[in-house]
């Protein structure tokens, strides 16, 4: 870590990182204005909701089908740990990491509750005005078998019925006459199908990635989210790509340079978000079993304290890399970072899982937040949160100098992130700082991204995905540097039809 002032400088004048953050728009913006007759664009709005470890949202996004960018009409959070209670007659069927239970009926009626919220606070229709829903979950880590995921997507699906949301607008189009009327000429379903791609990024070939590893849906939804903000901030962050999610779990994707879809050559699991929550338990300001770091944040860039801080910040943050593992996962585990993995299975395929892990699936947990109480006592909560900052960003570095060691990640790689604990505070400088050091590019402010909501701009990308709805002149697919690569993803799709004739 360089001097403090080297820091603040660098943080004041030095480069900035590229942060997309969303564009908002209103729902009367939606309906354009009535006096210019001349073209009307219409927006894709889709809702996308995902109950989390540690929050539940639901996030409204309007894409205009002309320019292909995503603004926000609404985001709707709550944490997840205040779902209500099972009560005597049903079955809990899994837990999120802090232990809170969880029955089919009461992740509908949170699921249920969150969209209606939603959409009433902008004045939507559900029934009328929503075009699509996609929905997700991170909270796979506290789950035992597959069985037990399988009834938390049926929770989500119960919870966008009982809202009102129609069953046609959470599968894909099978055909034109699936499609709206007013999204027709933005179309290609005649041309190309959906294949499962998103983003123009195949998922692990051979399997649908569950099989290996529990949240690569979320993976998935996180590498396309990035990909549409990168464009806000300037940034051609198309494949190759290493995205990484930190959230409360970590998820994410390493992707090739194919064309027309790359493939999905590593996923990412285990512990993030989680970690600073274990840390920030110990200052006894929240609650001991539910408590989040979200729950103390105000995502002030508390630079200053580097002056007086920064040997106790650094050494606070070895301190807690110590007991911190990131690594190829080894073939023997089942679960890592509580996360379910088959790193067999994706040995088989192709695809190399890598994890990161506190101990054993989070066994050395309560040691951070004794290292956190120590903190807190002895430095107070900015020097604590100072100290997250750097190990967020140590923590992308030891991702990225693990992938460049097993031939992963090249100098064409871009690099995005999501995630609360990966774009608040100074971690975008901490990272692009790390980055830089790593000395794989020239220009590490060109290949580098921070993206806010990255998973429910991924859903608003794989809502038009499954319609087979794109925008040629802005694409998302294809490499950096390159073109649209519809003509060769038409060609793909008729050598299939000719290889597997109905």
């Amino acid at each position: 870590m360089e001097n403090a002032i080297k820091f603040i400088l660098g943080c004041i004048l030095g480069p900035k990182p590229r942060i997309a953050e969303s564009q908002r728009i209103s729902p009367v913006e939606l309906k354009g204005d009535p006096k210019m007759v001349a073209e009307v664009v219409p927006y894709f709005i889709v809702a996308s909701i995902e109950v989390g470890n540690t929050t539940t949202k639901c996030i409204l996004t309007a894409t205009n089908m002309k320019d292909g960018r995503t603004r926000l009409l609404n985001k709707t959070v709550k944490m997840t740990r205040d779902v209500r209670k099972p009560k005597p007659n049903e079955r809990i069927f899994g837990t999120t990491l802090s232990g809170v239970s969880l029955t089919r009926e009461s992740i509908a009626e949170l699921v249920r509750d969150t969209l209606i919220e939603a959409h009433e606070a902008v004045n939507l229709d559900i029934g009328t005005h929503l075009d699509f829903a996609v929905r997700s979950t991170g909270v796979v880590a506290g789950f035992s078998s597959p069985h037990e995921v399988g009834e938390f997507i049926k929770a989500l699906a119960d919870g966008c019925l009982l809202a009102g949301i129609p069953p046609k607008k959470m599968v894909p189009a099978m055909s034109i006459e699936n499609i709206p009327l007013k999204f027709r000429d933005h179309t290609l379903i005649d041309k190309v199908i959906f294949t499962g791609a998103v983003g123009g990024v195949l998922p692990p070939v051979g399997s649908t990635g569950v099989e290996i590893v529990a949240n690569e849906m979320e993976g998935e939804l996180s590498t396309a989210g990035i990909k549409e903000g990168a464009k806000w901030a300037g940034v051609d962050y198309r494949n190759p790509v290493f995205s990484m999610d930190f959230g409360t779990t970590l998820k994410g994707r390493i992707t090739n340079d194919d064309i027309p879809y790359a493939k999905t050559i590593a996923n990412l699991c285990g512990y993030a978000g989680a970690i600073p929550d274990a840390v920030i338990k110990g200052t006894g300001l929240v609650d001991k079993r539910y408590g989040a770091a979200l729950d103390l944040y105000s995502n002030n860039k508390e630079i200053m304290i580097w002056l007086s801080k920064s040997s106790v910040i650094k050494k606070y943050t070895d301190a807690i890399h110590s007991r911190i593992s990131i690594e190829i996962v080894p073939e023997d585990r089942e679960r890592y970072g509580s996360v379910p993995v088959d790193p067999r299975a994706a040995k088989e395929i192709g695809v190399t899982l890598i994890g990161c892990d506190v101990g054993v699936n989070g066994s050395l947990m309560p040691e951070l937040t004794d290292t956190g109480a120590e903190i807190y006592s002895k430095h107070g909560l900015k020097a604590m949160f100072a100290t997250l900052d750097l190990v967020s960003a140590m923590m992308v570095e030891r991702l990225i100098k693990l992938g460049i060691d097993n031939d992963l990640i090249t100098e064409k790689t871009s690099i995005g992130l999501t995630g609360r604990a990966a774009i608040t505070g100074c971690k975008p400088h901490l990272i692009l700082k790390a980055v830089e050091n790593l000395g794989i590019y020239k220009e590490p402010g060109d290949r580098v991204v921070f993206v806010d909501d990255g998973l429910a701009r991924g859903a608003a990308v794989m809502a038009r995905c499954m319609n087979s709805m794109g925008v040629p002149g802005n694409p998302i697919g294809g490499i950096r540097g390159g073109g649209c690569v519809l003509n060769k993803r038409i060609e793909y799709y008729k050598k299939s039809k000719e290889r597997n004739p109905e």
